[in-house]
């Protein structure tokens, strides 16, 4: 029997959920690990157990407009410049990687005490 085409949507959020935790696993100074589509809105996200989050809910829309709108725009550029890697946002408390797959951006803050980013990266990219 075919699937409907809400029950292939709900399969694919289980997916990205399936990935975030993946992703959260890799490492414990990974905070959050969660899927945005090309509109900055959240299909899933994973804040780690026992980590405060530090934006409020109307910060956090912004900050996913902002990327998804990085991202869309930057897709425009990908024949001249070849397929976008990842992005690496240094902030004083934590670090950003932005990854995009599939048309959906992964989305994944890291504590500024890891050392090692540029491992994490690898294991991520290996995840997805």
């Amino acid at each position: 029997m075919a699937k409907t085409p809400a029950e292939i949507w709900k399969d694919k959020i289980i997916q990205y959920r399936k990935k975030c935790q993946s992703i959260l696993q890799l490492s414990d100074k990974i905070r959050y690990a969660g899927v945005i589509n090309a509109y900055g809105r959240t299909l899933t996200g994973i804040v780690r157990p026992n980590v405060k989050p530090m934006l409020k809910s109307e910060q956090v829309k912004n900050e996913f407009f902002i990327i998804s709108t990085l991202i869309t725009l930057r897709k425009e550029t990908t024949s001249a410049i070849g397929k976008l890697d990842y992005v690496l946002l240094q902030h004083q408390k934590v670090s950003i990687v932005i990854f995009q797959k599939d048309d959906m951006t992964y989305y994944i803050s890291i504590d500024r005490a890891e050392k090692n980013i540029d491992k994490i990266i690898a294991s991520i990219k290996k995840t997805l």
